[in-house]
């Protein structure tokens, strides 16, 4: 009950699904809690499920003003922030050939851009404590999914946003470590408003037993992100469903061929199929 107490932690998109769930498990962990939403009447109902120890903001988290005020909404009401999750999201499904220059915007927008302006304005006030001398034990935890792992197929913009959250997380994580911050991010996969049409079967709750879908599995691993018990876990990427917690091996420098000299286009063949001669490659989602 105490893992997290009196820390203060601003989830995004909380007011359902997976946000909703991080913000009451942080709130039974002892933490302090801004509920941001769009949607006043969700992130309300999930504070009167908390109690005193929340409070609601509706910024749109991919606008850089309103980024601004959902952190200083922290500051103001408990005094700081301690982990920021960087939850919010939604689709615009569709295949490449006709996805409009609309819906790629408005994926990026909400999913990149999203992760990227709260957490600038975080990152900013946690620079300027720790140079001013103060203690920063902080925490940052980004939302990918296996689709910005791996691709999914119908998902083109989001898994593209996914993937630039990877990268983004890896490089804050190096940034911000001189002011005592980590940056870790999840890719979980839960029943949630965006995932219901996409795995219907397979994420229907069960009638008896343990609900692997369920969106409570993936708090409990965010909340211990969000601890001070994880200072020494940054850069990582986790797989999160029903039980199952993995660490998910991104892009690495693989077998090389070194000629010392230009190559002849002519002559690559070979040496292009000889360097995936012993290389799996995980196949997109729905390929």
């Amino acid at each position: 009950m105490s893992l997290c107490a009196d820390r203060v932690v601003v989830v995004t998109g909380a007011g359902r699904g997976i946000g909703r769930a991080h913000a009451l498990a942080f709130a039974d962990a002892g933490a302090r809690v801004v509920v941001n939403d769009v949607s006043a009447e969700a992130a309300q109902e999930v504070v009167a499920e908390i109690g005193d120890r929340a409070v609601v903001n509706t910024d749109d988290v991919a606008d850089w003003e309103g980024a601004g005020r959902l952190v200083r909404t922290a500051l103001d009401v408990f005094g700081g922030l301690d982990v920021l999750v960087n939850n919010a999201g939604f689709l615009r499904d569709r295949m490449l050939v006709t996805l409009s220059e609309q819906e790629w915007d408005d994926v990026v927008r909400v999913h990149l851009k999203g992760h990227f302006a709260p957490l600038r304005h975080a990152a900013a006030y946690w620079r300027t404590v720790s140079k001013a001398g103060g203690p920063v034990d902080a925490r940052v935890v980004n939302t990918s999914s296996g689709a910005g792992l791996l691709g999914s197929v119908g998902q083109g913009n989001y898994s593209a946003a996914k993937a630039g959250i990877a990268a983004l997380t890896l490089v804050a994580s190096a940034e911000l470590a001189r002011y005592g911050v980590t940056v870790n991010a999840i890719a979980p996969a839960a029943r949630t408003r965006m995932t219901e049409r996409t795995f219907a079967e397979a994420m229907a709750a069960p009638e008896h037993g343990f609900d692997a879908m369920a969106p409570e599995n993936v708090s409990p691993l965010v909340v211990w992100l969000g601890s001070a018990e994880s200072a020494d876990v940054t850069g990582r990427m986790f797989e999160v469903d029903g039980g199952r917690i993995s660490v998910a091996q991104g892009w690495r420098h693989g077998p090389v061929v070194d000629k010392g000299a230009r190559w002849n286009p002519a002559d690559l063949g070979p040496v292009v199929r000889g360097l995936l001669a012993d290389h799996v490659a995980e196949p997109v989602y729905g390929a």
